[in-house]
């Protein structure tokens, strides 16, 4: 839809909000869950500068789950 110059938030039948269950987790195996580059990859991905970033960048197509 991005491609083909639509907006989403105008040219849609519908639209999933942050409740929708079609999100995307960040999992982990438990021996490394805890493990830094896990922890940072979280802090980055719940980041002001990531919501912003998805908001700018795909105008209502993605919407942040956080």
């Amino acid at each position: 839809a991005l491609e083909a110059d639509l907006n989403p938030v105008e040219d849609a039948l519908a639209i999933e909000d942050a409740e929708s269950p079609y999100v995307n987790y960040l999992v982990a195996r438990p021996d490394n869950a805890d493990s830094e580059a896990v922890q940072a990859l979280k802090e980055v991905l719940l980041s002001d500068e990531v919501r912003t970033f998805i908001e700018d960048e795909y105008d209502g197509a993605v919407v942040p789950a956080f």
